[in-house]
């Protein structure tokens, strides 16, 4: 997950974190925290534990419980519109689940939190964009994650 995030980083807001959430999450379930928080760490180490990495102890929580909440047994076809729209949705929402740190840290009112969410909603869309991509990798990864995993 870090290595993938520091080789896409010449792409604004465009990287591979959310397909890998999801399609951990899809295959180990709750062990998929491990490699979430790993990330977390490896990111804060790299780039300094700051303000800014405050929000990834929870945002990519989020993704894993929705995923988790997701029906196990969802139909094949489903599974290519649902996982993507799910990743997407999550790129869309990463400033307001973002803001509620930030207006905490920063003694932001409501009107203020409001206002970063909007001038932040064109990067969150590209965002959004850029994950229902490469969120069509989450049905053929989890498959060969799976088939891998069942060989040890």
């Amino acid at each position: 997950m870090f290595c993938s995030k520091i080789i896409m980083e010449v792409l604004p807001n465009i990287h591979l974190l959310g397909m890998l959430t999801i399609t951990y999450t899809l295959v180990f379930r709750k062990k998929a925290l491990w490699p979430i928080y790993v990330y977390v760490m490896l990111n804060g180490l790299y780039a300094g534990f700051n303000m800014w990495w405050v929000p990834y102890l929870y945002i990519w929580t989020i993704l894993w419980g929705i995923t988790m909440l997701l029906p196990r047994q969802m139909p094949r076809v489903a599974q290519y519109i649902v996982y993507p729209i799910v990743c997407s949705a999550h790129g869309i929402a990463f400033g307001a689940l973002y803001a509620p740190a930030q207006a905490l840290m920063f003694g932001m009112n409501f009107e203020q939190t409001v206002a970063w969410v909007l001038a932040g909603l064109p990067f969150d869309l590209m965002h959004g964009i850029g994950n229902v991509f490469v969120g069509t990798l989450i049905v053929p990864l989890s498959d060969l994650l799976r088939k891998l995993m069942s060989r040890r």
